[in-house]
């Protein structure tokens, strides 16, 4: 993975404060992190949806996906994360995933 703290980033306003500037870091960093950790996850995807077209199978798995779903629930709930939050944004990636396995599988 990439070294997030050393990306160039647009100049932000100043924070009021070192202690909310030091905040603000924090979550730049994170960001940065998550961003990476999107591209990474949307790489493998993809290879999946390749497989997947080339070995006519369909673009979707709904037992997979509602296993991953409860799976990261359970997961958000450790993590003191609302569980609707990450439901919510993992169906997000989920979707975008079949769109992309789709497009695999039209060529």
């Amino acid at each position: 993975m990439t070294d997030v703290t050393s990306q160039p980033t647009p100049a932000a306003p100043a924070a009021p404060d070192a202690t909310l500037a030091a905040y603000r870091k924090s979550i730049d960093n994170f960001d940065a992190a998550l961003i990476h950790i999107l591209a990474e996850r949307f790489r493998i995807t993809q290879a999946v949806g390749a497989y997947k077209a080339q070995h006519a199978l369909p673009p979707a798995d709904p037992g997979r996906e509602e296993a991953q779903i409860a799976r990261l629930r359970a997961l958000a709930e450790d993590a003191q994360l609302d569980p609707e939050f990450s439901e919510k944004f993992l169906r997000f990636i989920i979707d975008e995933v079949i769109r992309h396995h789709e497009r695999a599988r039209e060529g």
